[in-house]
């Protein structure tokens, strides 16, 4: 179902490859399964000029012109679902089911854009709060930056695309973006389907380059708002970013605390708190990586957990009976082994798993790990959660909090008052209740505190990050 080949594009047209051609893995089996062209920094110049230059026409785009774009884009989705879970499939290296899942998302994620750009409103100001402003009338409207930049991971390369992409357009933005050269084929098929709509020239390129190359993406001027998804590096590239607008998620290291009065429904914590950790791998930004647990629960529910984590189908992701895939190389495989090897030597006791085999890796739970491990300090990004014991709530909220990450955590308790504190005092970006810190959709704020970024994304906010208030006063005569 792969092409044999695929294009770059640069101000709405696509670019074959030519002699310089990108190598798309299939993550399972490690062998070549397509190729791309590979654009070099004239490429980059020619879409970064090209964003600056079609930035009025983007602006006198009309909202129902954006909304037809959009709703488009959502017909052509729903038409090549099969074809787009395939391709991210084999390029991920997502078990199928999941792959499919991630498509539903892309819709959602354009369709609610679609709706958003014919929503996009002002207000009117009273500003007669004292004699002096008598008369006068305050009016704003929400207007497009201008040319915005976008850097996206290779764990949801449809998703995490989308999430840039749709409020771009329903906003009257045009962009330049990176895909991961790990995953490009995704967002090199929305390109393809953006082509055919009547976006303004010069309103989207999309070029999967290394990240070495990527450099005015994040120090040009003509680009107003650079939005990064990825890891800590993030922080540095915000650094160098100059006046443009930054917006970053940098993921996290995911506390689920699962309360001393879930006793009656542990069968069904467990199986979120096992979706949560070990769904696509571990490899998403909340995956469940500290699971904090009542000490009259734990042992109950450690017993479950491992049996059900032991019971989880690994292999080649294109079978529907697959739960758990690859990670996305081996070296990412490597890393978490040795990961889970120091917590071992410091102590920890692994539960379950901790093999591996090229890049598959085997779904493990540990506990007993120690607090300055990288297990319990870092973000693991694979298929690795540790338990923990606690006695009371507020143990429970310090040992959530003792993170440099806080992007979400999820809360299982029958308590309104246990909920209404793990709301006001978790430093996280969201707190999920009754549910595991994975769980997200597309029209809520997500984005994170401390380490895990600045900035939301979700439809709306991010349409607010790409749009500036534009003021007008009257003052009647």
């Amino acid at each position: 179902m792969l092409a044999k080949s695929y294009p770059y594009y640069v101000a709405n047209k696509p670019v074959k490859p030519g002699k310089k051609k990108l190598d798309v893995l299939d993550k399972y089996t490690g062998k070549v399964a397509t190729r791309v062209a590979l654009p070099d920094a004239a490429a980059l110049e020619r879409a970064i000029a090209s964003a600056a230059a079609a930035a009025p026409a983007m602006k006198r785009f009309r909202p129902y012109e954006r909304q037809a774009v959009l709703e488009y884009c959502v017909r052509r989705f729903q038409e090549r679902r099969d074809e787009l879970a395939y391709a991210l499939c084999v390029e991920a290296g997502k078990p199928i089911n999941d792959a499919l899942g991630e498509v539903v998302r892309l819709i959602d994620t354009f369709k609610i854009a679609a709706e958003e750009s014919v929503r996009i409103d002002g207000e009117t100001l009273n500003l007669e709060i004292s004699p002096r402003t008598a008369g006068y009338h305050g009016y704003t409207r929400r207007v497009p930056l201008g040319p915005v930049a976008f850097i996206t991971p290779f764990n949801f390369p449809l998703n995490l695309v989308a999430h840039k992409v749709a409020p771009a357009i329903a906003a009257g933005c045009p962009f330049v973006l990176k895909p991961s050269e790990k995953t490009p084929l995704g967002a090199l098929i929305i390109g393809e389907i953006l082509a055919q709509t009547d976006l303004p020239k010069g309103a989207f390129s999309i070029l999967p380059l290394d990240g070495r190359h990527a450099e005015p993406l994040v120090t040009d001027a003509r680009l107003k708002l650079l939005s990064f998804t990825g890891g800590l590096i993030g922080w540095d590239l915000k650094a160098r970013a100059g006046h443009k607008k930054v917006t970053l998620e940098l993921g996290g290291n995911a506390a689920c605390i699962v309360d001393g009065d879930q006793s009656d429904r542990l069968d069904t914590v467990v199986d979120r708190l096992v979706f949560g950790a070990f769904y696509q791998s571990g490899q998403s930004c909340i995956s469940v990586q500290r699971i904090l647990v009542h000490d009259d629960v734990y042992d109950a529910l450690r017993r479950k957990l491992v049996a059900k984590v032991k019971a989880l189908k690994a292999g080649d992701p294109k079978k529907k009976s697959t739960f758990l895939g690859p990670m996305i190389d081996t070296a990412a495989a490597e890393r978490l082994e040795g990961w889970i090897a120091e917590a071992k030597k410091a102590g920890g006791r692994v539960l379950c798993g901790g093999g591996r085999k090229g890049a598959m890796l085997e779904a493990t739970l540990l506990e007993n790990v120690p607090r300055d491990s990288k297990l319990q300090r870092m973000e693991a990004f694979g298929p690795v959660a540790i338990l923990q014991r606690f006695m009371t709530f507020d143990e429970a909220l310090a040992f959530a909090n003792d993170a440099d990450f806080g992007l979400q955590a999820g809360v299982f308790t029958n308590d309104l008052r246990h909920a209404m504190r793990a709301w006001d005092e978790l430093e996280q970006g969201g707190v999920i209740v009754n549910d595991v810190p994975s769980f997200r959709v597309d029209n809520m704020p997500y984005g994170g505190v401390k380490s895990s970024g600045i900035g939301r994304e979700g439809v709306r906010y991010a349409i607010e990050d790409m749009t500036e208030t534009r003021l007008m006063v009257i003052r009647d005569v």
